[in-house]
This record gives structure tokens, C-alpha cells and sequence, in this order.
């Protein structure tokens, strides 16, 4: 390698050559100065939400979700600008050549115009329907000129089998810069993920068209052939203004509806934020914490009454134990835990806490602090989580299994017949803690504890080595 002086206008430049490489340095001083003496100094400017997050005939925002039988059926949402009147997609199965293209069906999508606080857009939204089980689709969505690429997705069995998917806790908060990589680093572990569950504060305001914006640049492409569960956290309600008042109710945001279209199967009121889905030998079900939390009980002992899946795991945003006492929940606890105790719900997944706390097996038995009781008859187990970089310190409390702070995580969950796995991964890929949960007809479930041998992620080193 050789390294010469050069001088080009003045500047002090360094050329280093490398056999089949030359890279020239300069110096940012110089170019600074350089650019002075030229008159042309040049402050970086950052570009307008309103430009950077603008829609265009384009679709963006693709995301697949369901909001009936994942076996027969997929939902798809995108967004373009207000010159889109109609929008279109077009469906076929997968080959391994292009010739499906000629085959391809056309679907036209309900259209909704919406209007944010940057403008306005339509979303589109539309379910293929009548689709086979266990297969692989092709799709594309535009408007039958500005189309999307072509991407997959593959249907559920209607038979219980094995499937993986990954748990995301609060995105929130700079989502495009510091949340994105959590997002990848799961797709890496989990490319074959039946779905991306996330528990709730995906943006930190519930109405700003440009954190919504930076949580599809996040997920990319792969929101686009992975779909997406979500419940709603406090940050996705806002307060609502009335005529010169302010509503004493918070209000789910405006954007929740027209983005997602999830099952329209929970109470009045509160579809699409409450609402469950079947797939594989699991109930998924999605719980909102924010309100109502008691009009959803006699609905909820429904669904699982009627449970015929031998896999329960239930979201909402927030802990039934949390992970710091002062910001524990005792009512919400003595309004759902029992009936969890009762049909012996099997993994709670939960946000909010904005650390990492994951119990044993627990059952209600309404003392504050949440001790365990060991009932033979019930015994969930429940996780806090979070994905993003905003972070709360702990509080570890004695029925806590594993904790962190100030790590972002995810978790891939694995249902494969009578077995549970779970695993909590750090943002760099690496594990944290596991467990399996091993069925047992007519008794609680087996869990079997799998944490690693590193030591807990704590702020105050000697705590964590009293554990």
C-alpha cells in the first residue's frame, strides 16, 4: 500500500493506493474551508414530514394482516395518494417461473379516503377469499398501471401444526433509526414466521402521520409477506377534542382502521382491537387494555369457552404483573386473571413497561404484590417485553424468572403439538431466556425453565448478582 500527497485546488488531499484500489481522503476541514472560499456553504437541511412521508400514486404501506381463516383467506392494506380512485390487486399461485402472471386474478379493494395531519391519502383493503390451505400465493397491488412488486405469503392448515412467530414489545420511539435493525435481526432468527405480534405502542403519537411512516419503513418488505397481529397500546389512543372542549375519553387513533383489517369478531364497539384468530392449534387473542376492560370479560369467556385449539396465548399492552410495582395494575389483574385461571390460558404477551420481565407459572390470588399461587388447576405464564429503545428501570419482584433493562429484544415462540418453546433474543441476535411449555390433559402444563447461563442485563451490576 502507498500513500502520496496531492494537491487538487488548494486542498490537502491524500491519495492511498492499494493494488487494484485508489481511494482519495480529504479532510472535512478542508472541504469545509474549501467550500467557504468558494461561497458555497451548505447546511445540511432535514427534509419535511410532508415530503418525506408523502403518498403518491405508488402503493406504500403494504401490509398483510387477516381478518377471517388464515387456512382460506388473506388481507392486504395499502396506501396511495388521492389521484388513486380504485384500488387493485392481483393474486395467483406461486410458481417456480413467471407464467403464473398470466394466470393471476384480479381482486378490487374497498377504498377509503383519509386525511392526517400531513394531508390527505386513500387506503385500500381487500381479503382473497376462497384460497387453498397450506399453499403459496403470489400477489401485487396498484391501481392496474402503478403496481407493486410481486410477493408471497403462504396460507395456514386448517390442521394443528407446527409454526414459529415472533413477539415484538413497544417499537415507539425512533422507530426508523433505532427500532428497524430489531425488526431484520427477528427476520434473520425467523424467516419462515407465520406472523409478527405486537403488543401494543407501535408509534409514540397516535396521530402523527410521520412515526406511523417510520414504522412501515422499519418493517419493510417484510410486512409484506409476513402478516401482522397487533393490539393497540396507550400510545395509539389520543384525546379526543370536542367543540372548543376536551373529551374526558381517549379515542383510538383514526389511522388504526384504515391501516390494519383485522377479525371484526369482538364487542361493539371495540372491533378490530378486540378480536381472535385461530391458527394451527393456537387461539391467538387480542385484548384491549385501554378501555372497557370489564364489557369484555362475558365476550372473552365466550371465545374461550368455545375454544376448540389446544394452544392459548393471549396480547394487550398492559402487564397484568409488571415489571416495577408502582406501575402495577391490580384492577385489571382482579378483572381478567381469573378468568385466564379458569380455561387455563397458556402465555400472556404483554408491553407497556419498556424493560424485559417474564414470570413463571402464575394464578390469581389477589394479593397486590402478585405472589405466585400454585393452583394445580391454572398456571399462565406472562412476559413483558420490548422492542424499541425507550427505557423504564426495574423493579424486580420475587416471581420473576428473567429480567433486563435498557435491552431492546424479541421473541420467537414456537407451537409444535404438545410442546411451547419460547426464546427471548437480545437486538443483536443473541438468546436471553427460554423456556418450554409441555401440555398435559387434565393438568397444568409442564414448564420446563431453559435460561441461559450469562448473566442478567440490570443497570446496578450487584443487584443482578443477587438474584
Amino acid at each position: 500500500m502507498k500513500c502520496r500527497a496531492l494537491n487538487m485546488s488548494g486542498l490537502n488531499v491524500q491519495s492511498i493506493v492499494i493494488p487494484g484500489l485508489a481511494l482519495i481522503l480529504i479532510s472535512q476541514t478542508d472541504l469545509s474551508t474549501a467550500h467557504a472560499h468558494e461561497g458555497h456553504v451548505h447546511e445540511p437541511v432535514k427534509v419535511a414530514d410532508e415530503e418525506a412521508h408523502r403518498p403518491s400514486a405508488i402503493p406504500d404501506r403494504i401490509i398483510l394482516t387477516w381478518s377471517g381463516d388464515p387456512a382460506t383467506t388473506q388481507s392486504v392494506t395499502w396506501r396511495t395518494d388521492d389521484s388513486v380512485a380504485r384500488g387493485l390487486a392481483e393474486i395467483a399461485v406461486a410458481e417456480d417461473g413467471p407464467n403464473f402472471v398470466s394466470k393471476s386474478k384480479s381482486v378490487i379493494a374497498e377504498t377509503t379516503s383519509f386525511k392526517s395531519n400531513l394531508g390527505m391519502a386513500h387506503y385500500h383493503s381487500l381479503t382473497f377469499s376462497n384460497l387453498q390451505p397450506k399453499t403459496m400465493y403470489v400477489y401485487r397491488v396498484g391501481d392496474g398501471v402503478n403496481w407493486s412488486e410481486w410477493s408471497h405469503f403462504t396460507t395456514a392448515s386448517h390442521e394443528p401444526q407446527p409454526f414459529s412467530f415472533v413477539y415484538f414489545g413497544d417499537a415507539q420511539n425512533n422507530v426508523k433509526s433505532l427500532w428497524s435493525r430489531v425488526v431484520r435481526e427477528a427476520y434473520s432468527d425467523a424467516p419462515k414466521a407465520a406472523f409478527m405480534l405486537h403488543a401494543g405502542d407501535l408509534i409514540n403519537q397516535a396521530n402523527n402521520d410521520a412515526e406511523w411512516g417510520e414504522w412501515f419503513y422499519a418493517g419493510g418488505w417484510i410486512n409484506r409477506s409476513i402478516p401482522s397481529i397487533a393490539t393497540p397500546g396507550n400510545h395509539e389512543y389520543s384525546r379526543r377534542r370536542g367543540e372548543g372542549s376536551l373529551l374526558p375519553k381517549n379515542m383510538l387513533t383514526a389511522h388504526w382502521r384504515p391501516t390494519f383489517a383485522f377479525p371484526e369478531n369482538g364487542p361493539e364497539g371495540l372491533e378490530e382491537s378486540v378480536y381472535w384468530i385461530d391458527y394451527q392449534g393456537a387461539r391467538i387473542i387480542s385484548l384491549n387494555s385501554n378501555e372497557r376492560q370489564k364489557e369484555q370479560i362475558p365476550w372473552l369467556e365466550q371465545v374461550l369457552t368455545e375454544n376448540p385449539q389446544p394452544w392459548t396465548i393471549i396480547t394487550f399492552h398492559h402487564p397484568i404483573y409488571s415489571a416495577k410495582a408502582g406501575r402495577d395494575n391490580p384492577e385489571q389483574r382482579a378483572l381478567w386473571q381469573p378468568i385466564f385461571d379458569k380455561y387455563r390460558v397458556d402465555l400472556v404477551l404483554q408491553g407497556h413497561d419498556h424493560t424485559y420481565a417474564r414470570t413463571g407459572q402464575m394464578a390469581y390470588n389477589n394479593v397486590p404484590e402478585g405472589a405466585a399461587n400454585r393452583s394445580p388447576k391454572a398456571g399462565t405464564v406472562y412476559v413483558v417485553s420490548v422492542s424499541g429503545p425507550k427505557m423504564y428501570d426495574l423493579g424486580r419482584r420475587p416471581f420473576m424468572k428473567r429480567v433486563a433493562e435498557d435491552t431492546q429484544l424479541y421473541q420467537i415462540v414456537t407451537v409444535d403439538g404438545a410442546k411451547l418453546r419460547y426464546e427471548a433474543r437480545i437486538a443483536t441476535g443473541r438468546l436471553y431466556d427460554a423456556f418450554t411449555l409441555n401440555k398435559r390433559i387434565g393438568q397444568t402444563n409442564e414448564l420446563i425453565e431453559q435460561v441461559p447461563d450469562a448473566p442478567e442485563r440490570r443497570r446496578n451490576a450487584k443487584a443482578a448478582s443477587l438474584r
